[in-house]
């Protein structure tokens, strides 16, 4: 069944938990849709994963709507997610629609993520209004790690938890129909999860929240770069794609593949007229 913004809506009356992981090409967006995932964002955190970049800031426009056309049409039910990337929503109301269009536009998806807390509820709100379904996101986000000081959690103290709170409720005012929780303490994003009545997804935010999501490079043992606490393995598919390009290396060099199951053959009489 079509997943849709309706359908996340849904899930958070009636306690239903949502999946929702990354994806930034066509064969991994079909094989993460046949699964039967909710939704599928098509991640700023390919700069790292896909392009090989320290952080997400480096990510441009271009690079988003690249990806996100595969991954649209990779996908029959997941609701896709479009990632604005760093600077394409912060210079002014105007930037964050237009930007925001050409995700729908060009490239297919439904809806839009963007970081930020109060500060971007006016774009989040001319968003929306234009038609375009937002999806907020607040915590950890990774585009401000010059300003957080690196990826730290977010929380901790009273004042940056009453933050999050407040930033939440009015980012739900501003009319975005989901909010991502990054790298705050559960008992927080329990709070929070709570006290909205739009649904939370969180990655390294609890069980508590409405729903999850994780970098499929991360929770299948790809990316070795780093791994965030959390991080679940969930399949060391690495280690997999490791042994599988080791044997295939290993049967050229023996001159065991291509056997013959794999060649193409010709007649003998056409050969012979060669010669």
């Amino acid at each position: 069944m079509k997943n849709t913004i309706s359908t996340f809506i849904s899930a958070k009356k009636s306690g239903e938990k949502l999946t929702m992981l990354t994806a930034y090409d066509y064969s991994m967006a079909k094989i993460i849709d046949e699964c039967g995932v909710n939704g599928i964002l098509v991640g700023d955190s390919l700069g790292m994963v896909c392009l090989g970049y320290k952080d997400t800031l480096s990510v441009t426009m271009d690079d988003m709507l690249h990806h996100t056309k595969a991954v649209v049409r990779g996908t029959k039910n997941a609701l896709v997610v479009g990632d604005m990337p760093f600077m394409s929503y912060q210079t002014s109301i105007y930037d964050a629609v237009k930007n925001a269009g050409r995700f729908i536009q060009e490239a297919g998806a439904t809806a839009i993520k963007l970081e930020g807390g109060s500060i971007v509820c006016p774009q989040i709100r001319a968003i929306v209004d234009a038609q375009i379904p937002v999806m907020a996101h607040i915590g950890l986000t990774p585009q401000s790690v010059n300003i957080m000081g690196g990826f730290k959690v977010q929380g901790k103290n009273s004042i940056d938890a009453r933050k999050l709170i407040d930033d939440a409720k009015k980012i739900e005012a501003a009319g975005a129909f989901a909010i991502v929780l990054e790298c705050i303490p559960s008992k927080l994003a329990d709070i929070i999860s709570k006290e909205i009545s739009i649904p939370t997804i969180g990655i390294g935010a609890g069980v508590g929240c409405d729903g999850q999501i994780l970098v499929y490079q991360d929770m299948l043992n790809m990316f070795s770069d780093f791994k965030p606490k959390f991080v679940k393995s969930f399949a060391n598919v690495g280690d997999l794609m490791r042994d599988g390009f080791k044997s295939y290396i290993k049967e050229v060099n023996e001159g065991t593949f291509p056997s013959q199951e794999h060649c193409f053959k010709i007649d003998n009489e056409v050969i012979n007229k060669l010669y």
